[in-house]
Protein backbone atom coordinates (compact mmCIF):
# COMPACT_ATOMS: atom_id res chain seq x y z
CA UNK A 1 0.00 0.00 0.00
CA UNK A 2 1.16 3.74 -0.99
CA UNK A 3 1.35 6.54 1.27
CA UNK A 4 -1.68 8.59 0.94
CA UNK A 5 0.81 11.18 1.59
CA UNK A 6 2.84 13.25 -1.08
CA UNK A 7 6.90 13.07 0.37
CA UNK A 8 6.80 16.82 1.02
CA UNK A 9 3.61 16.65 2.89
CA UNK A 10 4.86 13.15 4.94
CA UNK A 11 7.75 14.94 5.55
CA UNK A 12 6.13 18.20 6.99
CA UNK A 13 3.85 16.26 9.34
CA UNK A 14 6.64 13.87 10.37
CA UNK A 15 8.33 17.13 11.86
CA UNK A 16 5.70 18.07 13.85
CA UNK A 17 6.28 15.07 15.86
CA UNK A 18 7.95 16.31 19.27
CA UNK A 19 10.46 14.71 21.22
CA UNK A 20 10.25 16.74 24.18
CA UNK A 21 6.99 18.46 26.04
CA UNK A 22 4.48 16.16 24.59
CA UNK A 23 0.72 15.94 25.61
CA UNK A 24 1.60 13.03 27.44
CA UNK A 25 4.56 14.63 29.33
CA UNK A 26 2.98 17.59 30.13
CA UNK A 27 0.21 14.80 31.77
CA UNK A 28 2.64 12.96 34.13
CA UNK A 29 4.89 16.47 35.10
CA UNK A 30 1.40 17.97 36.08
CA UNK A 31 0.91 14.53 38.06
CA UNK A 32 4.49 15.06 39.67
CA UNK A 33 4.50 18.82 40.12
CA UNK A 34 0.63 17.98 42.36
CA UNK A 35 2.88 15.62 44.69
CA UNK A 36 5.08 18.44 45.19
CA UNK A 37 8.01 16.16 44.22
CA UNK A 38 11.62 18.08 43.37
CA UNK A 39 12.41 16.80 40.16
CA UNK A 40 14.22 18.01 36.62
CA UNK A 41 13.44 17.67 33.15
CA UNK A 42 15.24 16.12 30.16
CA UNK A 43 18.33 14.81 32.24
CA UNK A 44 21.00 14.78 29.42
CA UNK A 45 23.42 14.17 31.91
CA UNK A 46 21.68 10.55 32.24
CA UNK A 47 21.59 8.09 29.51
CA UNK A 48 18.60 7.70 27.51
CA UNK A 49 17.26 11.52 29.00
CA UNK A 50 15.01 10.53 30.94
CA UNK A 51 12.05 13.44 31.33
CA UNK A 52 11.74 13.53 34.56
CA UNK A 53 15.05 12.54 36.72
CA UNK A 54 14.61 12.56 40.65
CA UNK A 55 18.59 12.69 41.84
CA UNK A 56 18.18 12.41 45.29
CA UNK A 57 15.54 9.47 45.35
CA UNK A 58 18.04 7.84 41.78
CA UNK A 59 14.53 7.72 40.43
CA UNK A 60 13.83 8.31 36.57
CA UNK A 61 10.73 8.29 34.52
CA UNK A 62 10.21 8.02 31.02
CA UNK A 63 7.01 8.44 28.95
CA UNK A 64 6.51 6.29 26.27
CA UNK A 65 4.32 7.14 23.54
CA UNK A 66 3.38 3.74 22.28
CA UNK A 67 4.05 3.88 18.56
CA UNK A 68 7.46 5.34 18.69
CA UNK A 69 8.73 3.08 21.36
CA UNK A 70 6.74 -0.13 20.06
CA UNK A 71 4.75 -0.68 23.55
CA UNK A 72 4.56 -4.90 23.68
CA UNK A 73 0.84 -4.60 25.36
CA UNK A 74 -1.83 -7.10 23.71
CA UNK A 75 -4.31 -4.37 24.25
CA UNK A 76 -2.50 -1.01 23.13
CA UNK A 77 -3.69 -0.34 20.16
CA UNK A 78 -1.61 2.59 19.58
CA UNK A 79 1.26 0.56 18.89
CA UNK A 80 0.25 -1.21 15.67
CA UNK A 81 2.37 -0.87 12.62
CA UNK A 82 1.74 1.42 9.61
CA UNK A 83 0.32 -0.29 6.64
CA UNK A 84 2.62 1.39 4.32
CA UNK A 85 6.54 0.66 4.18
CA UNK A 86 6.88 -1.69 6.60
CA UNK A 87 10.84 -2.49 5.35
CA UNK A 88 11.16 1.33 6.28
CA UNK A 89 9.08 1.40 10.15
CA UNK A 90 9.80 -2.13 11.12
CA UNK A 91 13.55 -1.82 11.71
CA UNK A 92 12.98 2.46 12.64
CA UNK A 93 10.95 1.21 15.71
CA UNK A 94 12.70 -1.53 16.48
CA UNK A 95 15.87 0.10 16.65
CA UNK A 96 13.52 2.86 19.44
CA UNK A 97 12.80 0.11 21.55
CA UNK A 98 16.36 -1.65 21.59
CA UNK A 99 18.15 1.34 22.19
CA UNK A 100 15.62 2.00 25.10
CA UNK A 101 16.33 -1.50 26.73
CA UNK A 102 19.84 -0.43 26.26
CA UNK A 103 19.36 2.87 28.15
CA UNK A 104 17.45 0.88 31.13
CA UNK A 105 20.30 -1.92 31.16
CA UNK A 106 22.86 1.51 31.67
CA UNK A 107 20.78 2.98 34.33
CA UNK A 108 20.02 0.12 36.71
CA UNK A 109 23.61 -0.81 36.32
CA UNK A 110 24.50 2.91 37.99
CA UNK A 111 21.95 2.02 40.72
CA UNK A 112 19.00 3.94 38.74
CA UNK A 113 15.23 2.58 39.20
CA UNK A 114 12.76 3.08 36.23
CA UNK A 115 9.31 3.70 35.75
CA UNK A 116 8.27 3.76 32.22
CA UNK A 117 4.44 5.19 31.96
CA UNK A 118 2.96 4.51 28.16
CA UNK A 119 1.06 7.33 26.74
CA UNK A 120 -2.38 4.57 26.88
CA UNK A 121 -1.83 4.19 30.43
CA UNK A 122 -3.21 8.38 30.49
CA UNK A 123 -6.60 7.57 29.99
CA UNK A 124 -7.02 6.57 33.61
CA UNK A 125 -5.37 9.13 35.27
CA UNK A 126 -5.99 7.73 39.27
CA UNK A 127 -4.60 4.83 38.10
CA UNK A 128 -1.33 6.70 36.64
CA UNK A 129 -1.44 8.48 40.02
CA UNK A 130 -1.28 5.65 42.36
CA UNK A 131 1.52 4.07 40.42
CA UNK A 132 3.70 7.49 39.98
CA UNK A 133 3.12 7.76 43.64
CA UNK A 134 4.07 4.04 44.63
CA UNK A 135 7.04 4.33 42.31
CA UNK A 136 8.65 7.58 44.22
CA UNK A 137 7.51 6.96 47.86
CA UNK A 138 8.56 3.65 47.72
CA UNK A 139 11.67 2.18 49.53
CA UNK A 140 14.61 2.51 47.55
CA UNK A 141 16.32 -0.09 48.68
CA UNK A 142 13.58 -2.34 48.03
CA UNK A 143 13.11 -3.25 51.89
CA UNK A 144 9.93 -2.75 54.14
CA UNK A 145 10.42 -1.46 57.63
CA UNK A 146 8.71 -3.60 60.11
CA UNK A 147 7.43 -2.53 63.75
CA UNK A 148 7.24 -4.24 66.46
CA UNK A 149 6.45 -4.54 70.13
CA UNK A 150 8.55 -1.12 70.18
CA UNK A 151 11.76 -2.77 67.93
CA UNK A 152 12.23 -1.87 64.44
CA UNK A 153 13.75 -4.63 61.71
CA UNK A 154 14.52 -4.61 58.11
CA UNK A 155 12.79 -6.94 55.93
CA UNK A 156 13.24 -7.92 52.04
Amino acid sequence: MSDTLSKSQRSKRMSLVRAKDTKPELIVRRIVRSMKIGHSLHANKLVGSPDLAFWRRKKVIFVHGCFWHRHRSKTCWRSRLPKSRPEFWIPKLESNRLRDQRNQRALKRDGWKILVVWECQLSNKERLENKIRRFLEGNDAGYRTVRRSGRTRTRS
